[in-house]
């Protein structure tokens, strides 16, 4: 999914999707979106 379908999905902006995404990344240590997900993953996050 693209970032534009991501945000638009959730009903927030650009922006705001970036900066929670930015926030979760921070939060899991990931450098990128795949890495934070399988992150999530492993930690057991849906």
């Amino acid at each position: 999914m693209t970032l534009r379908l991501e945000y638009r999905a959730l009903g927030i902006s650009v922006r705001t999707f970036g900066a929670r995404v930015t926030v979760l990344m921070a939060r899991l240590g990931a450098a990128n979106r795949f890495q934070a997900g399988v992150r999530a993953k492993d930690k057991g996050s849906r």
